[in-house]
């Protein structure tokens, strides 16, 4: 190959991490995580049943969809691996609620993070709009797995007076 070959490279900016990783279906327990028809779900329940001589044990998975909040419900055999969603939950401080529904948000490293919608939780909504409202400082927590980022929770920061 000469030196006057260019390569040029598509960047997705991942580095190659995946958004899941593999556990072992009889390890993965309650108010864990787990995916669910490609949906990052969190268990709220449990159940192994002992299957025939030669079967396997089976693990029933009941999980809550942690971005829209559905219920949905998965059997696999106890020794398969299942996918677990990498499931991070990071703070930022509310700069800004826009007109059409997004907010803007401080990052950590001091740039702004402007691509989150108002939650659709309602009560979580008007926490933060009538907060914004009213000039008070808000710490929002992003919940985000699988390529999916969420507002899910609302913290006010108290003043120093």
């Amino acid at each position: 190959m000469s030196d006057s070959e260019e390569h040029h490279f598509e960047s997705k900016a991942d580095a190659g991490a995946s958004k899941t990783y593999p556990q072992q279906a009889g390890t993965i327990r309650k108010n864990g995580y787990i995916v669910i028809k490609n949906r990052p779900c969190k268990v709220v329940e449990v159940s192994t049943s002992k299957t025939g001589k030669h079967g396997h044990a089976k693990c029933h998975f009941v999980g809550i969809d942690i971005f829209n909040g559905k219920k949905l419900e998965d059997i696999v055999p106890s020794s398969h691996n299942c996918d677990v969603p990498h499931v991070d939950r990071t703070d930022y401080q509310l700069i800004d609620v826009s007109e059409d529904g997004f907010v803007s948000l401080l990052t950590e490293s001091g740039g702004t993070k402007d691509d989150l919608r108002l939650p659709t939780d309602d009560t979580l909504q008007t926490q933060i709009k009538n907060g914004f409202d009213e000039g008070k400082d808000m710490i929002l927590s992003v919940m985000s797995a699988m390529g999916e980022e969420q507002i899910c929770a609302v913290k006010e920061i108290m003043g120093k007076n």
